[in-house]
């Protein structure tokens, strides 16, 4: 393993109180970034079995966990991207969010890039940075988690949509981890809503393409 292909990233926001109702970019990747949910054609999404499987699945969680509404949401062939809005939730607090004596967490190169991809374009199109303050947070599933916290929330639809596949016959493993992104602003969150509509269009450059990107 090549360990110069490792960083460092620090899981949590510090100056954010993860107690405060938010919006949250999600992207969750497949297991090296295999396309297990369909493929693109055309500039569109093509879902497979386990492709409509995350979809169904995404629109219930606000049936699931208190206090949640989704917004944009797109399933590309190896990774999702989501904002998911915490309205107001008492349960969700710095005490339970289970990642409070974990302060850092290797991660590849290669899951990264997409982060820094959007923040540069980002960058590009509005011409100027996300706020010195805004990062993207990673986070291991194999957390103690809270109740009704992000981690919970997003480990619960891992796992079923890990369930339900598996039932159907189907091989299909997640990546162990996902981001977040606290979006802080109206012009943040339009431009991630954005990003995420016109994403199965830009599929060719999309950092997180095998066939583009090895």
């Amino acid at each position: 393993m090549n360990q110069s292909k490792y960083r460092n990233v620090q899981l949590r926001a510090t100056w954010w109180d993860y107690g405060k109702a938010a919006a949250y970019y999600i992207t969750i990747c497949t297991h090296n970034r295999e396309n297990y949910f369909g493929d693109i054609i055309d500039g569109k999404m093509v879902l497979s079995p386990i492709g409509k499987i995350a979809d169904s699945l995404w629109y219930e969680i606000k049936n699931h966990a208190k206090n949640v509404s989704l917004n944009e949401f797109v399933i590309m062939p190896n990774h999702i991207h989501g904002i998911l809005v915490i309205t107001q939730n008492d349960d969700f607090n710095q005490k339970t969010d289970g990642i409070e004596n974990i302060n850092s967490v290797d991660i590849r190169d290669a899951d990264t890039t997409h982060a820094f991809y959007l923040h540069h374009e980002y960058h590009e199109i509005t011409g100027f940075e996300f706020d010195k303050n805004d990062s993207f947070n990673y986070r291991s599933r194999f957390q103690n988690q809270g109740k009704n916290t992000l981690s919970s929330i997003i480990g619960s639809y891992k796992s079923a949509v890990s369930k339900h596949a598996h039932q159907k016959g189907c091989v299909f493993k997640w990546q162990s981890r996902f981001y977040d992104h606290i979006i802080r602003n109206e012009t943040q969150f339009i431009f991630i809503e954005a990003y995420i509509q016109n994403n199965p269009s830009k599929w060719h450059e999309d950092k997180l393409n095998n066939k583009t990107y090895r």
